[in-house]
């Protein structure tokens, strides 16, 4: 067992926020997640964490990269309100909020299925491809499969993928794994890329929209100056700035919040949305 602390994480607000999706909340309010190479139990315990896991090799450098912890995220909450004083409420509120660090190849995949559905049914899929092409582990007597590299995933057809639940998005995911195997695309490279090749790169790609492409950036490559617009941003920047154009959106978050252009859309859509289901 495992206690990091200090680790000024609100660890419910970042596992539930919708930038993952292969996780569970146990009945002591712990998380339990997989991770690319293992499965973790994480707590939180006042400022502190409490991490449990099938392999404990490097376990605190693994979570402590996962969950973002050795970025000063205070420094940067003071550039957003240098920036504009008016989201003091917000930044507030959001304090402890972290961009997790996912896997690249899970979560283009994980993007890809996001089109048109909803949480429980991407989980499902995932959870489907895992079963399917996964390596299978085994953590306090249950069993969960980790998420298959692209390697794993060579053999496979748009058949099977359509009958693991993939819906209409079955032959981008087909084509993509193709293109990665027969190294027409390089995932890693992206992280040499500014954002704007970034963006580039991924849209040539059949399946991945401007949408899913900002999530990719900013989810697998900590691009926090790229991002999402959903429907609680929509709101956001309607209630607040009187914006409801995307692309006024777009423009007012680049030239207002620089290179925290993606986390400050975190926050409002962060804030937005609790604020609206309490």
């Amino acid at each position: 067992m495992l206690r990091i602390k200090d680790a000024n994480l609100n660890l419910s607000d970042t596992i539930t926020c919708g930038q993952i999706f292969r996780f569970s909340i146990e009945d002591d309010n712990s998380y339990t997640i997989i991770l690319s190479d293992r499965v973790i139990n994480i707590k939180q315990d006042n400022n502190d964490l409490i991490v449990k896991s099938n392999n404990e090799d490097n376990l605190e450098s693994k979570v402590r990269y996962y969950l973002d912890l050795d970025r000063d995220y205070n420094k940067i909450n003071k550039r957003i309100l240098k920036l504009d004083p008016n989201m003091k409420k917000i930044v507030d509120d959001c304090n402890g909020f972290k961009i997790i660090n996912q896997p690249k190849f899970e979560t283009i995949i994980s993007y890809i299925l996001s089109q048109n559905n909803r949480v429980p049914q991407i989980k499902k899929a995932l959870d489907n491809i895992a079963y399917k092409y996964g390596k299978k582990i085994i953590f306090e007597d249950k069993e969960y499969y980790l998420f298959p590299n692209s390697e794993d995933m060579k053999e496979c057809s748009i058949e099977e993928l359509r009958n693991l639940k993939t819906g209409f998005r079955d032959k981008y995911i087909y084509e993509f794994i193709n293109k990665v195997n027969n190294k027409t695309i390089d995932i890693n490279s992206i992280s040499d890329m500014n954002s704007d090749d970034a963006m580039t790169y991924l849209l040539e790609n059949k399946g991945i929209g401007e949408k899913v492409a900002s999530c990719i950036l900013l989810f697998a490559y900590s691009r926090l100056d790229v991002f999402p617009i959903d429907t609680w941003v929509k709101k956001y920047m309607k209630d607040e700035y009187n914006i409801t154009n995307i692309k006024d959106i777009k423009r007012f978050t680049k030239d207002k919040y620089k290179e925290y252009s993606g986390l400050v859309i975190q926050y409002m859509f962060h804030y937005k949305r609790n604020k609206e289901n309490k």
